[in-house]
C-alpha cells in the first residue's frame, strides 16, 4: 500500500471568495468541482507531505497550510493588492526560507514560502 495523494480540506461558507484567493493570488486552477467541494491545484507532480507542529517557527502560530512558491515577492504583491491580511513577514528564516503568513477568506492561516538556499 502507498499513499497517492493528500488533500487539505478547508471549511468555508464562501467558496467563491476562497477560490478567488487561490486562483488569482497563487495561480492554482480548478481541478474538480462538485458544487459542495472544489479542488484547486497544478498538473505537476509534487511530493506528498504532512507536518505536525507545536508552533509555526520563530514563535509564530501553526499555519493550516504551507505553500511553497518560486516567486515570493510576486505572491506577496498579489496578497497586498487583494487586501488579504498579512499576519507575519515577509521574513528570512534561519532554516533557509523567506516567507509570510496570510489569512485566506476562510480564515485559514497560510504560510507562503520560498526556499532561499
Amino acid at each position: 500500500m502507498k499513499v497517492k495523494r493528500i488533500v487539505a480540506n478547508i471549511e468555508t461558507a464562501d467558496p467563491a471568495a476562497v477560490a478567488r484567493f487561490y486562483e488569482e493570488v497563487l495561480g492554482l486552477r480548478l481541478l474538480m468541482d462538485h458544487g459542495w467541494i472544489a479542488t484547486y491545484g497544478t498538473d505537476g507532480t509534487m511530493p506528498l507531505q504532512v507536518s505536525f507542529a507545536s508552533e509555526g517557527g520563530s514563535g509564530t502560530p501553526v499555519p493550516g497550510l504551507s505553500i511553497e512558491v518560486d516567486d515570493l515577492e510576486t505572491v506577496h504583491a498579489g496578497v497586498v493588492k487583494g487586501g488579504y491580511p498579512i499576519e507575519y513577514g515577509p521574513a528570512d528564516e534561519p532554516w533557509g526560507v523567506r516567507r509570510f503568513f496570510v489569512r485566506d477568506p476562510a480564515g485559514t492561516l497560510v504560510n507562503v514560502l520560498m526556499h532561499t538556499g
